[in-house]
């Protein structure tokens, strides 16, 4: 069995993530429902200062987890997901273009896949803090390479009949397709929001 990875949550980070959860999926709902949804989802999860004063801090884990709830109360399960997805993808070309350094990038490039997807994995896990919250992060790397998210911030306490996380998935995939194989899918096989363990997240190239 491969090792794992890392498992990384400083406890003064605990409780909060990045503000990119809440930005991209703003940027995400005006492209797909237009502004007039996305204040009526805002102001369902009580969170539409932030439509006129955009976080640039760490944000309470909880209000993510409020905005996801009301996006699939108001949208429905399947366009929550492209949400998700969509907000996800914008997360990750963020994160390549003002947090990720160019001379890193060049280096992962020219790796061989299995070095860089394995100098990736690391990476993603020393800051997973910026994105797991309270929740843990561990990393199995081979083929596929593993990522999970036990206590997950997005979708504890939620049930539904399929994946709820699209938005980690659409991260994932965006950097390891940029920076590792373009031809790399991510997959959420567990989900805790369909009564999993943990949310897990299989890549594949």
């Amino acid at each position: 069995m491969p090792p794992v990875l890392a498992i990384a949550n400083p406890d003064h980070h605990a409780g909060k993530v990045g503000p990119n959860a809440i930005t991209r999926v703003i940027e995400a709902l005006r492209t797909l429902e237009g502004p007039s949804a996305t204040h009526c989802i805002f102001q369902a999860s009580r969170l539409e200062s932030y439509l006129c004063d955009a976080p640039t801090e760490m944000v309470d884990e909880r209000d993510v987890a409020r905005l996801h709830e009301a996006i699939h109360g108001k949208l429905g399960d399947a366009q929550a997901r492209k949400v998700g997805r969509i907000a996800g993808q914008l997360t990750g070309d963020y994160l390549l273009e003002f947090r990720i350094p160019r001379p890193v990038q060049m280096v992962l490039r020219c790796c061989p896949v299995a070095i860089s997807s394995r100098m990736l994995a690391k990476a993603i896990a020393r800051n997973s803090w910026t994105f797991a919250g309270a929740g843990a992060f561990s990393a199995r790397h081979g083929r596929p390479t593993t990522f999970e998210i036990r206590n997950c911030p997005i979708c504890r306490g939620q049930r539904t009949a399929g994946p709820y996380c699209d938005y980690y998935a659409a991260t994932f995939e965006r950097l390891f397709s940029r920076l590792v194989h373009p031809h790399t899918r991510v997959v959420e096989v567990g989900c805790q929001a369909q009564g999993a363990s943990a949310c897990t997240f299989e890549i594949t190239w």
